[in-house]
């Protein structure tokens, strides 16, 4: 579900490409909040992978209602039709469900204490799956960008291009993740058979969006030095945002499943790509 956003389109590219036999469905094609709708799209079904979420952060605080239903209802239906299918769940989640607090790497078992609305609705999509499909992942994920959608390094080079000059924020830490690298490790963790449970799938390392706006501005060819580092403080927002969100990756190394690279090496393999 969710083949049209900028993971699902990586997704469906990076499963032809390893030869799997795979149909991408988005709301257009099949309501994921319509029981019988569903059963009948997954008929045959192995693995279902679902990629489709309200990622509104800002809107979801004064509308969790319609946020709930799409990250919390549409997942319980869908893991409870791919159980009934006797197919795997994959379902894709992310770091707003930690209360972004933490100075150190946040392990797969931590305690789940979401700050936001966003963050409550897809802490209970994960409950969901995990209820209604014992044979489940659930893949956390964080600072996500890529080719087939609007993103932070899109953003930032087309704002200092027109500006010539940026101020992004430097005490949010995490981990920019490429969504054709999350594609690929969602293929690897299902192709090792990973036992049933919670992984986090971002890229390795550490920076703030400050460093991985220089690093965009660098990489579009302009100074990375004309992007001055601020505050939180001066950037408030309905939602907050975890200052901290950088996932820790033990349950891919248990599983024997290779986390993904260092974030600024994959960002440089990716940047041409996207932001062409």
């Amino acid at each position: 579900m969710g083949s049209r956003g900028m993971l699902g389109t990586d997704l469906l590219e990076a499963l032809a490409a390893a030869g799997e036999d795979a149909v991408g469905h988005d709301r257009e094609t099949v309501d994921i909040l319509d029981a019988e709708a569903v059963a009948r799209a997954l008929v045959g079904a192995d693995v279902v992978v679902n990629c489709a979420a309200y990622t509104a952060v800002d809107p979801a605080e004064s509308d969790e209602g319609t946020a709930f239903t799409v990250n919390a209802v549409g997942p319980a239906v869908l893991a409870r039709a791919a159980h009934a299918a006797g197919a795997r769940i994959v379902q894709i989640s992310t770091d707003y469900v930690f209360a972004g607090d933490a100075s150190s790497p946040y392990a797969e078992q931590d305690q789940a204490a979401p700050r936001s609305a966003y963050g409550r609705t897809k802490m209970a999509g994960e409950w969901a799956v995990r209820a209604e499909a014992p044979d489940h992942l659930v893949v956390r994920t964080a600072w996500l960008y890529g080719a087939h959608g609007a993103c932070f390094p899109r953003t930032i080079a087309r704002a200092a291009a027109e500006r010539g000059s940026l101020q992004v924020v430097a005490d949010q830490v995490g981990q920019p993740t490429w969504t054709r690298d999350l594609a690929d490790l969602v293929l690897r963790l299902v192709r090792a058979q990973a036992p049933s449970g919670t992984y986090h799938g971002t890229s390795s390392g550490q920076t703030s969006w400050h460093g991985f706006a220089q690093a965009v501005v660098g990489a579009a060819g302009m100074d990375p030095a004309i992007v001055a580092p601020t505050t939180s403080e001066g950037y408030v927002r309905p939602a907050p945002r975890p200052a901290y969100s950088v996932l820790g990756h033990d349950a891919l190394h248990a599983a024997g499943v290779t986390p993904i690279g260092p974030w600024d090496e994959r960002w440089a393999a990716a940047s041409a790509e996207v932001l062409a």
